[in-house]
Order: structure tokens, then sequence, then C-alpha cells
């Protein structure tokens, strides 16, 4: 079925285009927007290992904050993006990628014309992409893709989503925190762990992978199963934990210090069934605690016998008695 809608195939393709290259390399190097639009054709290097020989590739980013440059490793799919822009560039220029200059919005100059590999044509001139034509591609490709999230709604991406997705990715892989952080350009590595999502299942591979490199280092036999008289002790030590008074925090494993005098010992834990004020009155005079012990019951188990009445303290002799011993004597 026709319809009066008309089509700017030159200007769509080129749309896509630059939609796709500007997506593609936010997402391999987690640039910044600024750093992005200051690729030129001169930020390819390539570097030699001292030990192998062998030549790697790296892109030159030059920084949006701070003076401090940073070389990122280019991959195999990076390399592709930059080598079809630079084709690209050249194809319409008659081989050579165009020199064009571009204005700061933060340092409010025009600087010199170099080769700006994220340039386009619009009419008769070629500029370097601007900040508000990078949204308007990256809001078009997501309104063409209708991606929605988990309630439906249509998602919303800028340049800086690209950014935390190429942190998490890169930490998700193994790649150490402080790394992450040299190839972000974060002076700190707090700023790094703010940028990755942790999500639960990979929260619990991960966890699960430590576990078993952390065992496969132990001696195997810490992971034995217990014999029946080991787990019985093991569970005797906590029924004999059970006092009168309350628990007894003492670990497993580490023997009475106190020879089973609870009433002083620090690791007596009082139930709070017992008084409010035992702690204190325990912790003050020997005779409140004798009381209180009279009161809440031993300490000891229930089995133990009941201490003997203690001897009644005969009064002091009189002067009589005291005369008639010196006459004695």
């Amino acid at each position: 079925m026709a319809t009066a809608e008309q089509f700017d195939v030159t200007r769509d393709e080129d749309e896509a285009f630059w939609a796709w290259a500007i997506i593609e390399t936010l997402r391999h190097t987690g640039v910044r927007l600024e750093e992005l639009l200051e690729i030129t054709h001169l930020a390819p290097v390539s570097y030699q290992l001292p030990d192998t020989g062998e030549i790697v590739p790296l892109l030159q980013i030059i920084p949006s904050k701070g003076n401090e440059e940073r070389l990122l490793l280019v991959g195999p799919e990076l390399a592709g993006v930059l080598a079809i822009v630079i084709t690209r560039l050249r194809g319409d220029n008659a081989g050579t990628i165009p020199l064009v200059a571009r204005y700061g919005y933060h340092e409010l100059v025009t600087g010199p014309p170099p080769p700006h590999l994220f340039q386009r044509r619009i009419s008769w001139k070629r500029d370097v992409i601007s900040t508000n034509t990078l949204y308007q591609l990256l809001n078009d490709t997501l309104s063409r893709a209708a991606l929605t999230d988990q309630t439906g709604e249509p998602l919303h991406f800028t340049p800086h989503d690209f950014r935390r997705i190429f942190a998490t990715e890169a930490v998700a892989g193994g790649l150490p925190v402080h790394i992450a952080a040299r190839l972000l350009g974060h002076t700190s590595t707090s700023t790094t762990e703010a940028y990755p999502a942790v999500f639960q299942e990979d929260l619990i591979r991960s966890y699960r992978a430590f576990l078993d490199q952390r065992r496969a280092t132990r001696p195997a036999e810490e992971y034995r199963e217990p014999t029946t008289d080991e787990w019985h002790e093991f569970q005797e030590h906590f029924h004999t934990r059970k006092l009168e008074l309350g628990d007894c925090a003492r670990p497993y494993g580490t023997p009475c210090q106190h020879e089973h005098s609870c009433l002083r010992c620090p690791m007596l834990r009082v139930s709070p069934g017992n008084g409010p004020g035992w702690s204190k009155s325990s912790a003050t005079s020997p005779s409140t605690s004798r009381t209180h012990a009279r009161t809440a019951g031993s300490a000891k188990s229930k089995d133990s016998k009941s201490a003997s009445p203690r001897p009644r303290r005969s009064s002091p002799p009189s002067t009589a008695v005291w005369n008639e011993l010196a006459a004695t004597a």
C-alpha cells in the first residue's frame, strides 16, 4: 500500500551510520562525551612489547577532566569501527580526512583544525558532531529500536550510561578495579567502584567461584564430614552453655577459665528474665551477688547438690571471761 510519506535515504543512512559509530565507540572505550568528540586520526598509535616484539594498537585519549592523557588498548571490535569510520571519511574527501576545527564549549575557544574522526557534512560545510546532535542520534536510535524496561517504559540512554556499561563489563570480566580506574581516567578507585552494576546472579556466581578457589588452596581434611563423636561434642558444647542465669558465651573448643564460677565470669550472658538489676548488682558487692544467687538459683547444673548451710559465727567473749582466763594464766 503506497503512502505519501517521503524519506531522505541519504540523510537517514548518514544518521544511522554515525549513531552506530558513536554507540560502538562509547561501549568499547568508556570515554566521556567530550573525549569522544576530540578523537582524531592521530589518536590511534602502536606500541611494541619489549619482551616479545608484538605490536599492540592503542588509542590516545585527550582528557576532558584533568591534564593526564591515557592510552586504551584497541580490541578487534573497536579497531573495526575506527577503520570503517576512517574509510568513510577518506572516501568523501579524495582519500584524505578533512581538517575541521571544533569549538570547545568548556574552554569557550575554537581550537586548531585537526583531522577529527566524528565529523559530518551538513549541506556544503563539514563540522564536528555537536553535543545536541549526538543526543538526538541516540534518542532516534532508541526510538526506532523500541527498547523498554521491565515496566514497559521506553529506555533512555545517555553517553555516560555507556561509560558505566564499559566499567561493569570490565570489572565483571575480572579486571581489577584500580586498572579500570586508570582506563576510565579516574584519580580515585572509590569513584570507579560506584560505576559497575552488581547483579544478583553475578554476585552468587562470583562468590561461589571465590569459595571454590579458596577451598582448592586449603587442606582437604578441613572440609571432610565430621564424625559422630565430633558432631556430638559440638552439640554438647551448646547444650552445656545453658545456665540458670542465662547463657555462657565461651567459644566452641575453648576451656572454662574460671572453673565454672559463673557469677563473676565476663562470658556470662544474663537472661533478661532474671531481673533488670542483676547485671548491676552482681558487679557491685559480693553480698548482693550471694543474695541474687540464692533467689535466682545456682549457675551450675540443676542436678548438682545444694550447698551445705554456712556455720553460724559465735559472738565475741565477754569481759568476765577474759578476766578469768587472765587469772588462770
